[in-house]
Formats: structure tokens, C-alpha cells, sequence
């Protein structure tokens, strides 16, 4: 009976290999099979997109719906632009954005250096001051802005979506990180050589940050390239208006506009983003890494 209990030690060892492989093979693939399955969700709607501007308005929505265009509607990416002056929407929204990340990177850079390297009274508390306006909405304050920038005579400019938009908190918190990772006696040799607080920040401390600053310009271009809120508030004409706005009228009167045309606008408007990402897409990783590993 106690020969029955007991289990050959071959048997045993063949388990334990069958095991090993069966762990090994799982955590190899499930991982990458998982991924592929997030990566068609995520890229789906964005093939329909594409698709869908393909198409003529009629198709649109049929069904079964079909992912491939049958008869391919390349017009409806010349109809966006007779529809609306989506050309100088363009231009509006690269000046807006751009404007507000040089903006943002400029003043974020400042501000985050100060609070980093700088002691003077109060920065702890200052610091805790400028976190806390994060929590604050826009919708909460757009209405003091808009009677500030209505004084200020700029409300229907460009101005009106750059210039508030330039402080920015997070850039702040961001880039303030970034400069206390950098070794304090960098610092020290530079003031030992002569430098200047001025030089010690353009010449040693700038050029180091350069990870969060890319990060930084990256997430401010793509969220104020789709901004949408704040255009519909303060700009009233229409040649002032980023394509955001377009795409919006491209809706037409309770809906009427075509689909397909809309997201003939919608592509369009996509391409500077992704140029935007594939440009920066290593200085990203790396500005990210490079906070995880500190952190």
C-alpha cells in the first residue's frame, strides 16, 4: 500500500517540467496577446474614422455596417473646405497652440526652477498655492476671465486663448521635479566658476531638463490643439476660430451635415497630432522613464 502512495521520481520531474513550460510559454505570450487586443480596441475607431471619411454620406451608416468604403467619396475631404475656411482654422489653431506651449514652456521652466533652487519666504507655501488652482475648473472661473479679457479688449483674438492659458500649474509641478533631480553640486561648481543665478539656469540646469520640457510641450500641443471649451467662449467670428470649431460647424443645423464630411475634418485635424507624437515620441519615453526611475 505504501508502494501504491509513492510516486515515481520520473513522473514527478516530467510534472514539473510540463509546469515550467506551460508558466513560461503563458507569461510570454498572454502579455503580448493581451496587448494585441488593447491595440484593436483602441485603433478600430480610428480605422472606422478613416473609413468613414470615405465614404459617401448615404453609406455612412449602413447595415451590417462594412469597414472598407465601397465607392470611395474622396471629395468629402474638398467639401470640408468649402463648407468652412478650414485652411485659416488651421492656421489659427498652429498659432494658438504654439503660442501657448512657448508660452507654457517658457514661464513652467521659470517657475519650476525658482520653486526647485531658489529659497525665498514662502515658496513651500506659494508652491501649495499654485497645486491647489489645479483643482479648480475652468468652467468655475471662465466667466471673471471673460470680463477681464472683454476689458482688456481681447476677446475675439487669438490673444484671448494664449495668454490665459500660458501660467500653467502642472508645467509647473512637472518641471520643478525634474529640477531636483538634478545633483545640487552641479550647481555648486557652476557658482564656484562665476556663473550667474541667470547663466546657472540656462546654461547648466535647462539643458538637462530637456526630457520634461519635450514631455511637457507634447501634452500641452495635444490638449490645446483639441481644446474645445474655451474657442466657443471667447471667439465670436468665424475666421478667428481653430478647427475645433470647424469640425463643430461642420455639423451642421440640428445635425443635418453630413458624417462622413465631419470626419473627413476630423482626419485632417489628426495629422499634426500624430506628426506632433511621432516627432516626439523618444523624448517622451525617455522624460517619462526618466521621472519613474528618479521617482
Amino acid at each position: 500500500m505504501t508502494a501504491n502512495l509513492m510516486r515515481d521520481p520520473g513522473d514527478v520531474s516530467a510534472g514539473q517540467h510540463r509546469l515550467q513550460v506551460i508558466t513560461f510559454v503563458a507569461g510570454k505570450y498572454v502579455p503580448i496577446i493581451l496587448l494585441f487586443m488593447l491595440s484593436i480596441v483602441i485603433i478600430a475607431p480610428m480605422v472606422w474614422t478613416f473609413s468613414t471619411s470615405l465614404r459617401k454620406g448615404k453609406d455612412s451608416f449602413t447595415v451590417p455596417p462594412k469597414w472598407l468604403p465601397t465607392d470611395l467619396a474622396i471629395e468629402n475631404y474638398a467639401e470640408v473646405f468649402e463648407k468652412v475656411p478650414f485652411d485659416r482654422q488651421i492656421v489659427n489653431s498652429m498659432l494658438i497652440t504654439w503660442g501657448t506651449v512657448v508660452g507654457q514652456l517658457v514661464s513652467a521652466s521659470l517657475a519650476g526652477y525658482a520653486f526647485a533652487r531658489l529659497d525665498f519666504a514662502g515658496r513651500d507655501l506659494l508652491f501649495w498655492v499654485v497645486l491647489a488652482t489645479m483643482m479648480i475648473p475652468i468652467q468655475a472661473v471662465v466667466i471673471p476671465v471673460f470680463i477681464f479679457l472683454r476689458n482688456m479688449g481681447l476677446v475675439d483674438t487669438l490673444w484671448s486663448l494664449i495668454l490665459p492659458a500660458v501660467p500653467t500649474a502642472f508645467g509647473t509641478f512637472l518641471l520643478r521635479q525634474y529640477f531636483l533631480t538634478i545633483p545640487i553640486e552641479l550647481e555648486e561648481s557652476g557658482l564656484i566658476d562665476g556663473v550667474n543665478q541667470w547663466q546657472l539656469f540656462y546654461r547648466i540646469y535647462l539643458p538637462l531638463v530637456k526630457p520634461g520640457l519635450a514631455v511637457l510641450a507634447i501634452l500641452s500641443f495635444n490638449f490645446h490643439w483639441n481644446e474645445f471649451f474655451r474657442p466657443l467662449i471667447f471667439l465670436i467670428d468665424n475666421e478667428n476660430f481653430p478647427i475645433t470649431l470647424g469640425i463643430f460647424q461642420l455639423q451642421g443645423y440640428m445635425m443635418t451635415g453630413s458624417i462622413a464630411v465631419v470626419l473627413a475634418g476630423v482626419v485632417m485635424s489628426l495629422v499634426p497630432v500624430i506628426i506632433i507624437f511621432l516627432l516626439g515620441q523618444r523624448y517622451l519615453i525617455e522624460g517619462i522613464m526618466r521621472g519613474a526611475i528618479k521617482g
